[in-house]
């Protein structure tokens, strides 16, 4: 019998009681060079559909955990022909003109995949209006409870004013995307952002100061030192044969307060990236990063349930400048679903999510009661996956309940020493989505 998703994921939590509490992974970014032959021929030699094919096995070859890729247009289907071993892949969304190019593969489940257009394009150099390029945004689940952001671009080419304007404005777009759908998360972007450090005015630099994020390349090859704007671009090979050269391909990444992370190696893969008599495959050298994960000492999270509906929200970024705040009264607001969920904390502040719909019920906490346990049922209403039914029981044993229970339901459950302190996930006018936010007791 098949075994619905979410009734795995269910089972899965309640099989794994302790969370994972550090791990490693790679990733990998590659712009393929998937463009029709007829409209740009990169200087690449060989053929192009052989051409992607190898490098799909190379991806294979170096098992690299998760990979995005840009200009996967017409030569898709060979790609992916070559990278079945990747249990997660995003389904194409077509060649030129239809497509944005933008795919990913990996070793790791996701929720909440979207494919977001450029608000600003330019033709001034070449045809980027021609194709819907963008960004994409995926929430990946690399443990029980730890999400990581992953973002892919590929910016505006060319090197007209106009054209490092558009530029620019892609990754603010990119940038104040983060600030309203990752608040409070774990991010990574990579991509071809056609920006480089040495550049004038191409707001490369956004993603440190707007985001705090860290590009591991200046990081660990630089030693900290970012090339500096307006001098003489560092050109790479093809194959690169230096790691302190520039290209327009980058990572950033950053952590949250819930999951450390640290990038332990970074590299042009080129090299790894020849055909069988030594010539390239693209004509851009692929980046590779590897990193190391670690979940906080002072903040868990439990996975996610629900829909992709509604608007972010997040109570982490809160509770982490709050002086050992906990749960003081729990309101729920609901009918036939979830309406509303607000929390006051024993600071005073009050955390509110969804609408105002539905009866109120209430539970007041002890001093020394916790909320350790979640209950969580969802189905859809006008096509939307929400909850419908949520549950919270305290160390005393208490309850407050609000909703219609489904058959498609999970349960939360706090770790030994740990309480729910807050929640994350989608709302709008009801809960779409939600999970809990762990903090020590």
């Amino acid at each position: 019998m098949k075994m619905k998703k979410t009734h795995l994921l269910a089972l899965l939590s309640r099989l794994s009681p302790t969370l994972a509490a550090s791990g490693t992974f790679s990733i990998l970014s590659s712009n393929v060079a998937g463009l029709p032959a007829f409209l740009n021929n990169n200087e690449v030699p060989g053929d192009k559909a052989t051409n992607t094919e190898l490098i799909g096995q190379r991806m294979v070859e170096n098992a690299y955990d998760i990979v995005h890729v840009q200009e996967d247009f017409n030569y898709h289907a060979h790609l992916y022909a070559t990278t079945t071993e990747y249990a997660y892949r995003t389904a194409t969304s077509g060649g030129v003109p239809f497509g944005s190019g933008l795919n990913t593969l990996s070793n790791y489940p996701w929720i909440d995949f979207e494919r977001v257009k450029w608000e600003t394009c330019e033709n001034a150099s070449g045809a980027d209006c021609l194709t819907p390029k963008g960004f994409t945004v995926m929430r990946v689940r690399v443990a029980e409870g730890v999400y990581l952001d992953f973002y892919n671009l590929h910016a505006d080419a060319g090197s007209e004013d106009a054209d490092v304007t558009a530029r620019s404005a892609n990754l603010q777009q990119v940038a104040d995307y983060i600030d309203t759908h990752s608040a409070g998360n774990a991010v990574f972007v990579f991509g071809d952002t056609n920006a480089r450090y040495t550049s004038a005015g191409e707001n490369i630099r956004v993603f440190q100061s707007q985001n705090g994020m860290v590009n591991p390349w200046v990081e660990l090859i630089l030693d900290g030192e970012e090339p500096t704007e307006g001098t003489d671009a560092i050109l790479c090979e093809n194959p690169s044969t230096s790691l302190t050269c520039e290209t327009v391909d980058k990572i950033f990444y950053r952590g949250s307060p819930a999951v450390t992370l640290r990038a332990t190696s970074w590299s042009y893969e080129s090299k790894k990236f020849l055909n069988n008599n030594g010539s390239i495959l693209t004509d851009h050298n692929p980046i590779a990063s590897s990193f190391a994960w670690t979940q906080s000492d002072e903040f868990r999270m439990s996975d996610l349930f629900g829909g992709p509906h509604g608007t972010w929200f997040n109570d982490l970024p809160t509770l982490s400048t709050a002086q050992n705040a906990k749960v003081s009264t729990i309101s729920l607001r609901g009918a036939e679903r979830l309406d509303g969920i607000s929390l006051t904390l024993s600071t005073g502040e009050t955390l509110s999510h969804g609408g105002t719909g539905g009866d109120l019920s209430e539970l007041v906490l002890e001093d020394d009661e916790f909320w350790t346990q979640t209950r969580l049922c969802q189905a859809k209403y006008n096509d939307h996956t929400r909850i419908f039914y949520i549950a919270i029981t305290t160390s005393k044993g208490n309850t407050v309940a609000v909703g219609a229970e489904t058959d498609d339901c999970t349960v939360f459950e706090a770790e030994s020493g740990w309480q729910a302190i807050g929640v994350y996930g989608r709302s709008g006018e009801e809960v779409d989505q939600l999970g809990a936010v762990y903090g020590l007791q």
